[in-house]
């Protein structure tokens, strides 16, 4: 069996054993990676709005 035939023979047998998630388990992971993205994303707005100030108070914008 040449190297070609058994990758395609191993993807198949991997499709075989695969199985569909249910809604739940679908929707739990959705979740948790909107959570993620949410944070992720939180935290760099809070870090660039600090940033932010920290260019402002020493620059001497405002004063």
């Amino acid at each position: 069996m040449s190297l070609i035939e058994r990758k395609i023979s191993e993807m198949i047998q991997t499709l075989r054993l695969a199985k569909k998630t249910s809604r739940e388990d679908y929707s739990q992971h959705l979740r948790l990676v909107v959570l993620g993205m949410l944070t992720v994303g939180g935290v760099a707005f809070v870090i660039k709005l600090i940033a932010e100030f920290v260019a402002v108070g020493t620059s001497g914008r405002f004063g």
